[in-house]
């Protein structure tokens, strides 16, 4: 059983990767929260939490953790400055600590459109954020996946994709298929030191993971 650490955990898509890892034979999932007021919705789940801020200190959550899960994101109201505080500067720093705590894995949910932001009005600021950290992270020696879904949606999902390093086409993937797609990337030989761009399609997930090649 591997401990991993759910970071952005009381998001959405956090939220839903947690229960993903508490359902899973393999893995013992550890949210971390920002407030205190956050800690029953995981515990009546029977997930333990860690208390930590991207904004402060949160190196202790690292401390018995075997892999790390990056769902993180300041959300579409926040300003520039809240984007680069917590999706650059926090990003970049919890790839420093996992270096430090020597993690298997770090597995990182950025973004379909890092290479050209100016072309998305509006998200120019976080898609150079999310750029910055995922470099920082390629060339961090942790064994890494990174995974860059197109638009969320909260739909359910179907577990049927399409998965590229560049799909050359955008399109949008319930949140759901996201988080199973972060769960799967755990593992240490699939999708090892890579990033692929996901949206909803014909193909399998889990299929399409196993036999990735970048």
């Amino acid at each position: 059983m591997q401990n991993i650490l759910v970071i952005g955990a009381n998001g959405t898509t956090g939220r839903l990767v947690c229960k993903i890892l508490k359902e899973s034979t393999d893995h013992k999932p550890f949210a971390m929260i920002r407030k205190e007021i956050q800690k029953p919705f995981f515990e009546n789940q029977g997930i333990e939490t860690r208390l930590g801020d991207l904004e402060e200190d949160f190196s202790d959550v690292f401390k018995g953790m075997d892999k790390v899960i990056f769902a993180a994101g300041s959300g579409g109201n926040t300003g520039d400055e809240k984007t680069i505080a917590v999706d650059q500067k926090g990003a970049i720093r919890a790839i420093e600590l996992a270096k430090a705590h020597k993690l298997q894995k770090f597995v990182m949910l950025s973004s379909m459109g890092t290479d050209h932001p100016q072309a998305v009005e509006g998200l120019e600021q976080y898609l150079k954020s999310k750029k910055a950290a995922d470099d920082v992270l390629r060339e961090s020696e942790l064994v890494y996946t990174i995974v860059q879904p197109g638009g969320l949606t909260n739909k359910s999902g179907t577990e049927n994709v399409e998965v590229a390093k560049k799909l050359k086409k955008m399109g949008q993937i319930p949140r759901e298929d996201v988080a199973k797609a972060l769960v799967y990337a755990l593992e240490l030989e699939r999708t090892k030191n890579t990033s692929f761009e996901l949206i909803s399609g014909e193909h399998d997930l889990k299929t399409c993971m196993k036999n990735y090649k970048s």
